[in-house]
């Protein structure tokens, strides 16, 4: 039934872990013999991120030219590129959320299922987010044109715009700049598991989606091996 919705293979997949999940414990706690979703047929998932991303330098030159724009335009780009949020995350940080703990100015973002995380501010990122709240003390940081909440289209918008005057010619979207922070991470040499918890992802596969479609052999198991044996010899 879902498949006729046109929900995505990883959507309907997680439900029915949710369903199969329920009638496991009802088996297991006796009110059921066995569970009607144990033979069912989940969909093939493809964990090779397709999702367009921006290398280091074009990161840098869409940074650059957001920071040239407008505060908002800036603080959007640093709080997806820089911060990985989820557009709808970065959408609704509210001045209210900004705090300082043990010398680190930072964020407390609501994620996916209500699940809240204390994100640190880098410098950089907590001058573009103070300019575009300017004097106010409540309300959103992200504000459209109109004076109201961004919203994700108002977002979407741009993030198109300021990639044209990048020079950027990839069709990118704001969630193009949460998988370019993680790429980033990766390239950086940050730990997966490191990773996976500033993304904030649940499942560590999803991380490791991004990892596959880099492409990038400077870290290959190959070469590790190799020094390895090479030292003992």
């Amino acid at each position: 039934m879902e498949e006729h919705q046109h929900l995505m293979p990883a959507t309907v997949s997680r439900r029915l872990s949710t369903v199969a999940g329920f009638y496991r414990f009802a088996v297991i706690d006796g009110y059921l013999l066995c569970s009607p979703a144990e033979h069912v047929r989940r969909p093939k998932l493809d964990y090779k991120s397709t999702t367009l991303g921006l290398d280091r330098m074009e990161l840098g030159a869409f940074l650059a030219q957001a920071a040239a724009s407008s505060p908002v335009d800036h603080a959007l780009g640093c709080l997806l590129g820089l911060l990985g949020l989820r557009v709808s995350e970065a959408c609704n940080v509210d001045v209210e959320h900004l705090g300082l703990e043990r010398g680190h100015r930072t964020l407390t973002v609501t994620g996916k299922g209500g699940k809240t995380a204390l994100v640190p501010l880098p410098p950089r990122v907590a001058r573009a987010v103070d300019l575009a709240a300017a004097e106010r003390l409540t309300g959103p940081v992200l504000l459209s044109r109109s004076g109201r909440r961004l919203d994700r289209h108002g977002a979407a918008r741009i993030v198109r715009r300021v990639a044209r005057r990048a020079g950027i010619t990839k069709r990118i979207s704001p969630h193009s700049l949460r998988h370019s922070f993680i790429t980033a991470a990766l390239d950086a040499g940050v730990p997966l598991r490191d990773v996976q918890i500033a993304a904030r992802h649940t499942d560590p596969r999803t991380t490791t989606r991004y990892d596959r479609a880099r492409h990038n052999l400077d870290r290959h198991a190959s070469y590790i091996v190799t020094a390895f044996v090479a030292g003992a010899a």
